[in-house]
C-alpha cells in the first residue's frame, strides 16, 4: 500500500468518526446548505465528477484499486524475481564472445573438448573420464573416427552412442566451430534473429512459424516440429540427442502439428519450452507461463469478437494485422545495423522474464471487462 492510499484510509476514518459524533450538527448543516440552489447544483455537479474519476470506495473504507493489493503484491514479487534472475545470467554465465560456437574447434582445450562432450547429453557423461585420461583437445578430436571409438581407450559399445557422438562430430567439422545446442548459444550466434523470433513468436505465433517454414526450414523449423510432434517417444533420449539427423516430419506430425497450430499455436510454444525444463530451468517456466497468458488473452479477443457480432471482421484483421507484421520487419532490418547490443540484449530479456509479469496484469484487466 503507497502513501496515498494511506492518506485516503486515514481521511474516510476521521470522516466516519465525526459523523458519529455530531450526527445531528451535520444533519442540520445540510438542510441548510441543500436550500440554496445553487449550491446544491454545483455541489450534484462535483459529485457526479467525482464518480466519473475516482475508483469505487467501499463502505469499508478500503480503496479497491486497478489490481488490489495482493495482485500488486504478486507483480512486485514476480518482477523481483525476474531481476534476480536477469542479474544471476548476467553475473554468472561467460561473455558471448567465450561460447564454444565462437571458437574453432582446431583452439579448444582439453577441458572445453568435456563441455562439448557432456553437452551432447546425460549418457555422454560416462566417457569423459575416457577422453580426459587421453587429453583429446580439439585437434585430436578432428582426427578422431568410429573405429576409434570401438576401441581402446574410448570402448563405447552402445552403437547409438557412437552415431550420436559423430554425427554431433561431423557437425563440428562442418562448421569448424560448436553448433548451438542452447538459448544462449544460439543468442551468441544469432542476436538478430533470436531477437526477432522471442518478440515475433509473442505477437504473431502463426506467421513466425510460417517464417520459420519457409526460409529457416532445417536449422530452426524441424527441430521445432520433431521436439513438439516426436515420431515417436522415447524417455530415454535427451533434446539433444533426438534433434541430431533428422528427416522431414510425417503425416501423422504434420497432422498434430497443423491442427494445434491453427487453434492453439502459443501451445506449442509452450511445449517446445517444456521439453528444454532440463537445460534452462527457470527461462523455460518463464516461457511457458507467458504462453498460457497469451493463450487466454487470445481467448478472450475472439471472445469479445463474438460477443460483438464482429467476428466477420477477422479476415481484415488478419489482413491489417500481416501488414502492420511485415512494416515492423522491414523497420527493424533496415535499422538493426544501428542499433547498439546492450539495447538488443534488455529487448531480449524484457520479452523473456517481464512480458509474462505485463501479461498477467493484461489476463485481469480482461477478466474485469463487464463483457467478459
Amino acid at each position: 500500500m503507497n502513501c496515498p492510499q494511506v492518506l485516503v484510509l486515514i481521511i474516510l476514518s476521521l470522516r466516519d468518526v465525526i459523523e458519529k459524533l455530531f450526527s445531528d450538527a451535520i444533519e442540520q448543516r445540510k438542510e441548510d446548505i441543500l436550500q440554496n440552489s445553487d449550491v446544491a447544483r454545483s455541489l450534484a455537479t462535483f459529485q457526479k465528477y467525482g464518480n466519473d474519476q475516482m475508483p469505487t470506495v467501499r463502505n469499508t473504507g478500503r480503496i479497491n484499486p486497478q489490481g488490489g493489493g495482493f495482485f500488486s503484491g504478486v507483480l512486485t514479487a514476480l518482477t523481483c524475481v525476474a531481476v534476480v534472475l536477469l542479474g544471476y545470467h548476467w553475473s554468472s554465465r561467460e561473455f558471448e564472445d567465450d561460447h564454444l560456437v565462437h571458437k574453432p574447434v582446431a583452439k579448444w582445450t582439453a577441458k572445453e573438448v568435456i563441455i562439448w562432450l557432456e553437452q551432447l547429453g546425460p549418457w555422454a557423461s560416462h566417457y569423459k573420464e575416457r577422453f580426459l585420461l587421453e587429453k583429446v583437445n580439439g585437434r585430436l578430436l578432428l582426427t578422431l573416427t568410429e573405429e576409434d571409438f570401438t576401441k581402446e581407450p574410448y570402448s563405447i559399445e552402445n552403437s547409438n552412442h557412437r552415431k550420436a557422438i559423430m554425427a554431433e562430430l561431423e557437425r563440428v567439422k562442418a562448421l569448424g566451430v560448436k553448433p548451438p545446442q542452447n538459448l544462449w548459444e544460439y543468442k551468441a550466434v544469432n542476436p538478430g534473429k533470436s531477437l526477432f523470433l522471442l518478440y515475433a513468436l509473442k505477437s504473431s505465433p502463426r506467421l513466425s512459424m510460417l517464417y520459420l517454414y519457409l526460409f529457416d526450414y532445417t536449422e530452426a523449423f524441424l527441430p521445432f516440429i520433431h521436439t513438439i510432434c516426436p515420431a515417436q517417444e522415447d524417455m530415454y533420449e535427451d533434446t539433444v540427442t533426438k534433434l541430431i539427423d533428422l528427416q522431414d516430419p510425417s503425416w501423422k506430425q504434420w497432422r498434430e502439428f497443423i491442427v494445434k497450430y491453427l487453434f492453439l499455436p502459443y501451445q506449442l510454444i509452450a511445449e517446445f519450452a517444456w521439453d528444454w525444463l532440463d537445460m534452462h530451468y527457470w527461462t523455460s517456466r518463464f516461457i511457458i507461463v507467458n504462453a498460457m497468458l497469451l493463450s487466454v488473452l487470445e481467448l478472450f479477443s475472439f471472445w469479445r469478437l463474438w460477443s460483438r457480432r464482429e467476428l466477420k471482421t477477422i479476415p481484415h484483421r488478419m489482413w491489417r494485422h500481416f501488414w502492420k507484421a511485415l512494416t515492423q520487419g522491414l523497420f527493424v532490418a533496415i535499422f538493426w545495423p544501428l542499433i547498439p547490443q546492450f539495447v538488443c540484449n534488455c529487448l531480449f530479456y524484457w520479452a523473456l522474464y517481464f512480458n509474462p509479469i505485463t501479461n498477467i496484469d493484461q489476463v485481469v484487466k480482461e477478466v474485469r471487462r463487464p463483457e467478459t
